[in-house]
């Protein structure tokens, strides 16, 4: 699909994927026509107008809103084609001090962007979930799973509108603002890195890789999926390893919230998911369009029941010098150890 001649809404477009979705995006097809970045902050939007300068990139519009507040959303998305919906509160430990906020943020304005988008004509919205919503045990994630249900319920009440609504769900964002990897790489110089649990394991994704996973969807959804990537786990302490063999590893326990395994597709899901190429489908439970004819359109099948996507059965793990080369091309080109 493409974006050429395109007005785009992405929000929460001043995070680590906004800013890699407007490189991506501006590469790739010149003759977008606008690109609009939709965010609280505005020192950080200045930080970004400064990267990507408006003189440069004719495009960029830079749009001061909170996804709480629909009226302004609806005031953003006139004349708006696509939206991506990347805003959240994402730190577990926030959230489960004030969850209320991140209620407001994470369910109610999820409701605000679909509302408006139905309304002012949007024709795809993709929304960024995360694996802390398959199975949620943090408000973090329970938020992001109620998300990620209005999103593809949204297909079941939009009437006649031209529109259609997915998600995308991967996991730990390799070098993203908040991530175990700057945290390390900052801690190193300290002789020791705290390790929550010499077991632990997660998901291991670029953000580039996050960004052709919403395209993706863009070109190929037909409405109600959850799309999820297939990539490798990685263990804590091979991380550990990989950032600083100098360093003593001191277990500090299981934080509140915090799986010692995540997760992407749940056992139960297994019942509507479809396997491709690359990526896993996790068709809508109420169906609206025949999985069979998905599944054979896209030369897919049927996952067998009790199927699950875990990050410490995966088949496909990352070694120690592959997190070093991880490292190197998506954080930091001058990283050694």
């Amino acid at each position: 699909m493409s974006l050429d001649g395109k007005s785009i809404l992405v929000t929460g477009g001043t995070g680590s994927f906004g800013k890699k979705f407007l490189e991506i995006v501006l590469n790739k097809f010149p003759g977008v026509k606008r690109l609009v970045i939709f965010s609280r902050d505005e020192l950080k939007q200045f930080e970004m107008s400064q990267y990507f300068s408006t003189s440069k990139h004719t495009c960029i519009r830079y749009f001061i809103g909170d996804v709480r507040d629909e009226f302004r959303l609806k005031r953003a998305l006139e004349g708006i084609d696509i939206v991506i919906h990347a805003a959240a509160l994402k730190q577990v430990p926030t959230a489960e001090y004030n969850p209320i906020e991140c209620i407001k943020t994470n369910v109610l304005g999820a409701e605000n962007v679909i509302n408006a988008a139905i309304d002012l004509g949007v024709k795809k919205v993709v929304a960024l979930s995360t694996d802390k919503a398959a199975a949620p045990i943090n408000l973090y994630g329970a938020t992001k799973l109620c998300s990620d249900k209005l999103f593809v319920a949204a297909n079941n009440f939009k009437g006649k509108h031209d529109i259609s609504f997915s998600v995308v769900r991967y996991g730990n964002v390799i070098g993203s603002r908040g991530s175990v990897v700057p945290f390390f790489l900052q801690k190193r110089n300290e002789g020791k890195l705290p390790i929550t649990h010499p077991d632990m394991t997660r998901f291991n994704i670029s953000l580039e890789a996050g960004v052709d996973l919403v395209l993706y969807a863009l070109e190929h959804a037909w409405g109600g999926e959850i799309f999820v990537p297939k990539i490798p786990s990685f263990k804590i302490t091979a991380l550990a390893e990989a950032i600083a063999p100098h360093c003593k590893q001191e277990i500090v326990g299981i934080r509140p919230g915090e799986k010692l395994h995540e997760e992407m597709i749940t056992e139960t899901d297994s019942l509507n998911t479809i396997e491709l190429t690359k990526y896993f489908v996790i068709t809508p439970s109420m169906p609206l369009w025949s999985v069979d004819k998905f599944s054979e359109h896209f030369n897919g099948k049927r996952v067998e029941m009790g199927f699950k996507y875990n990050s410490g059965t995966n088949k496909e793990w990352l070694s120690v010098e592959q997190l070093r080369e991880q490292i190197r091309q998506h954080v930091d080109p001058n990283f050694t150890v």
